[in-house]
């Protein structure tokens, strides 16, 4: 008890320590822990940060950074669309969710991170582990008393609001900061096998299969120098091993893409009833059938491989490929392509799952490019400086783009603009030093 309390007295001194020597240490920490929290503590956490920063903003200087420039040019070019958008109102709201990109970046020009970087993203990911360990138990309590084992997996683990896929990204970023602690703390290693069965038990394939494959590099990157880090990944990799293999869940969703890939017609025995079959859509038929039916059901690469046949159809039919229909306006295309293609009327609430043709298709060819310079210097400040963390941040944002419309909503927004923010604006700093010659 001694120890936990002396270990609590140390974090908050040190806690104070940084907030007197960088007064939006806190204020970032608390827009960060929020990002998986309500909308409204989401709100306040931000609200918390910007006051701070205009309190104390008298004695900043501004310090110049060309790579912060870039999501406030995405934001400008967010807000100029309102002048041609095909649905003001949505574009409205949009804009309203998008202002971190503006933000973000000038309270960072400001408060350059320099040094901090490391006791931040620490910070961060004692959040999202306090985050895990909650919703494990959440699910614990759940099963007592449903029986129902489905409140493991998936959305269900975390809601469908805060999303698992997203989640799966927070947790991700997480373990590979925590990663850097091994040497020094062997408590780091149940940090990292908890985060390691929640990551698995959220079930997203795509940034299950990266946070895999990163972890790879990350062994082959330590295993000359630590063998302790070896074998703990060996560990991480067998836990993850046997709960893909044994738990149905996760292995339903890897054979359920695999079965919609290889054959046509499958049927969907999870999503099947006596006397009424529901069929897997293969990705041929979702790229070249004309129409479907209600009983038809698009797997997650089918689905989007689907989005991207209409956006290319939408592209021929109307004027977009400068302009688009304007942020947040291609909900009412959507639509017309369900009917038109007589899908299940649900999958015209959908959006394009796929951030590039989603800027494509909302604000042209001017927002893809715009998302890729972004990309491009995030992932080169990131090898350039061979921060690790940075590294996997750069490379899950390029694999997640692909799969989700994850700047569509305001978590995705705010988790982005922050995290790009918080390593341009210290790898950049570190950068420049490392590229002055010594005297």
């Amino acid at each position: 008890m001694g120890n936990i309390y002396t270990y609590l007295n140390n974090a908050w001194l040190n806690l104070q320590k940084e907030t007197k020597e960088y007064p939006v240490f806190l204020g970032i920490l608390l827009s960060l822990w929020a990002i998986p929290l309500s909308y409204g503590l989401n709100n306040v956490a931000i609200g918390i940060l910007l006051l701070l920063a205009i309190r104390f903003g008298k004695k900043q200087t501004f310090v110049a950074n060309s790579a912060l420039y870039f999501p406030m040019a995405l934001f400008a070019l967010m807000a100029l669309s309102f002048t041609w958008t095909a649905d003001p109102s949505g574009t409205a709201r949009a804009l309203s969710k998008g202002v971190s990109l503006l933000l973000f970046p000038l309270l960072f020009l400001f408060y350059p991170v320099k040094h901090r970087l490391p006791k931040i993203l620490k910070g961060y990911a004692y959040g999202v582990l306090i985050y895990a360990v909650f919703c494990l138990l959440k699910a614990v309590i759940r099963f007592y008393l449903t029986s129902n084992s489905n409140v493991f997996f998936y959305h269900e683990l975390v809601t469908e609001d805060v999303n698992a896929i997203h989640v799966s990204v927070y947790v991700s970023l997480a373990l590979f900061i925590f990663v850097k602690e091994i040497a020094t703390s062997r408590i780091t290693w149940l940090f990292l096998a908890i985060l390691s069965v929640f990551l698995v038990l959220l079930s997203s394939k795509n940034i299950l299969v990266m946070a895999l494959i990163l972890g790879a590099v990350s062994v082959f990157k330590t295993i000359k120098h630590r063998w302790n880090s070896k074998s703990l990944w060996l560990g991480i990799g067998a836990i993850i091993l046997v709960l893909a293999l044994f738990s149905g869940k996760i292995l339903k969703r890897f054979q359920i893409e695999w079965e919609s890939n290889v054959t046509e017609k499958s049927i969907n025995t999870e999503l099947s009833l006596p006397g009424q079959n529901v069929y897997n859509v293969s990705v041929n038929q979702a790229w070249n059938q004309a129409v479907f039916s209600a009983n038809d059901y698009f797997p997650g690469t089918a689905f989007r491989v689907y989005q991207i046949r209409i956006f290319l159809e939408l592209l021929q039919e109307d004027s977009i490929f400068f302009n688009g229909y304007g942020l947040n306006a291609t909900d009412a295309k959507i639509v017309q392509k369900q009917v038109e293609h007589q899908l299940y009327p649900d999958y015209g609430l959908k959006n394009f799952h796929n951030e590039y043709i989603q800027l494509f298709a909302e604000l042209g060819i001017f927002g893809l490019l715009l998302l890729l310079a972004l990309l491009f210097i995030n992932t080169r400040n990131a090898f350039r400086t061979k921060d690790f963390a940075h590294i996997s941040f750069a490379v899950l944002m390029i694999s997640l783009f692909l799969t989700e419309s994850f700047l569509s909503r305001q978590r995705g927004i705010v988790f982005f603009t922050l995290m790009y923010c918080l390593f341009n604006s210290a790898n950049a700093l570190n950068a420049s030093a490392e590229a002055k010659p010594n005297l």
